[in-house]
């Protein structure tokens, strides 16, 4: 079971969501989680569509109004 990490990009409009996961994911090792939390409703379609290209695992957790954690498994 790998490590959970957090990234915070409330308040962040696309494509900085997106930009800053591509970097944290890289200091991730195989089987970490990386959890973006996000309030801007294009990075839920654009930051799991790049995950999901890219291979890995790719969750959505709406957590209150308009704030949304997107669960990305490194698996490679």
């Amino acid at each position: 079971m790998g490590k959970e990490v957090k990234l915070d990009c409330l308040g962040e409009a696309c494509p900085v969501p997106l930009i800053k996961t591509q970097k944290k994911i890289k200091d991730l090792d195989v089987g970490d989680t990386l959890i973006v939390e996000v309030d801007h409703s294009c990075a839920i379609k654009n930051v799991p569509e790049w995950a999901r290209k890219e291979g890995y695992n790719c969750e959505i957790e709406e957590i209150d109004d308009g704030e949304w954690e997107i669960y990305i498994e490194k698996t490679k």
